[in-house]
């Protein structure tokens, strides 16, 4: 029997054009975009071949009532948009971070339960091979007892003071900078590979005030529930960067993993393990997770066919077994509850405790 086609809702087109042919490579049909500009809203969904276009998500869920809504606006929408969306039976994918608190992502996640909706946040950095790969060996238990481990996320996006300001730079509406660009994608990785994180401190700053006072750069170093610890560097002005670097050593182990993006079919990311105490890092294969053709078109369609579509498989896969499989809503909430003890810890200049869930 052919599985069912899903219709999909895709509200905001920044980041959210490439949950557009992640979907489609599913086999579900987008049936409406929104947009606050139309006219790019139009020239998008001309390109995808999507019927709706409206400018209020308002109107999107309620004259397109698609079955599962994608929620790519900034942060401060997430809320109202969710809730009126599980309200209306819709399922829920939701760009990171899922809110701009803790508090908030909260009430989402209680309305999802309430509604009995499968929901899911899209930390689809999780998707490259050789980051599966490095999953898998973690769990297999290479690296033995960890003893800690170092994330790298840089990119250099506002580096130059000519960039115009954006929603980005504005806590009312992003919550955080850096730290919710990238920042919470790399508290994923850690929790993902190696479970809670328990208390933080940090030093965070804003390259340029008069744009906004959301934060561009954020060391921070975190103590894991385990006992291992973890230095995080997360930054958006690092000039000609392009980077995310997660290195763990254990008692047994070591593994290295990056996504260097000068390599061909760099989705797939690159793994190197040694078990040696002195010994050379050595090339770890790992099976592709993608088609090779996931690497056509442009960088938007690269990014949905490569990293978001295996999550919107999942995604799938649990509205068939009335489930939320992880990277689940949970795991979006948890994430923003490091968030908060990160934005905690920077500004009084102090450890924090990640409040318990």
């Amino acid at each position: 029997m052919a599985k069912r086609e899903y219709t999909v809702g895709v509200i905001g087109l920044g980041f959210g054009r490439s949950h557009i042919p992640a979907f489609q490579a599913n086999g579900c049909r987008v049936v409406a975009v929104c947009q606050r500009h139309r006219g790019h809203a139009q020239e998008i969904a001309n390109r995808y071949g999507v019927e709706g276009v409206f400018e209020r998500w308002e109107d999107l869920l309620e004259k397109a009532r698609p079955e599962i809504v994608v929620i790519a606006t900034p942060p401060h929408l997430h809320k109202p948009i969710a809730l009126a969306a599980f309200a209306q039976g819709a399922h829920v994918l939701c760009e990171k971070p899922i809110a701009r608190t803790a508090e908030e992502g909260r009430e989402i996640l209680d309305a999802a339960a309430r509604a009995g909706r499968t929901a899911m946040t899209n930390f689809n950095w999780r998707a490259p091979a050789a980051f599966q790969r490095f999953n898998q060996m973690v769990r297999e238990g290479f690296l033995g007892r960890l003893l800690h481990a170092q994330v790298r996320w840089l990119g250099g996006r506002f580096v130059d003071e000519s960039v115009p300001a954006t929603w980005r730079m504005d806590p009312s509406q992003a919550g955080f900078g850096a730290m919710g660009d990238a920042g919470v994608h790399a508290i994923d990785f850690v929790r993902w590979n190696f479970g809670e994180i328990a208390r933080v401190a940090a030093h965070a700053s804003v390259t340029w005030p008069a744009k906004g006072n959301a934060e561009d750069v954020c060391q921070f170093i975190a103590e894991l529930a385990s006992g291992a610890q973890v230095s995080f560097t997360i930054s958006r002005v690092a000039r000609g960067a392009n980077e995310q670097t997660l290195e763990a050593y254990g008692t047994t182990g070591a593994l290295r993993y990056g996504l260097p993006r000068d390599l061909p079919r760099w989705w797939r990311g690159q793994l190197h393990a040694t078990t040696g105490p002195n010994g050379a890092f050595q090339l770890v294969p790992a099976k592709a997770v993608v088609p090779r053709t996931a690497g056509d078109g442009e960088l938007p369609d690269v990014i949905g066919k490569a990293t978001i579509a295996p999550l919107v498989k999942a995604f799938l896969a649990g509205i068939r077994a009335k489930t939320s499989p992880s990277p689940s809503l949970e795991d979006g909430w948890r994430a923003q509850l490091v968030l908060d003890a990160v934005g905690r810890a920077a500004m009084t200049h102090t450890w924090q405790e990640v409040a318990a869930p």
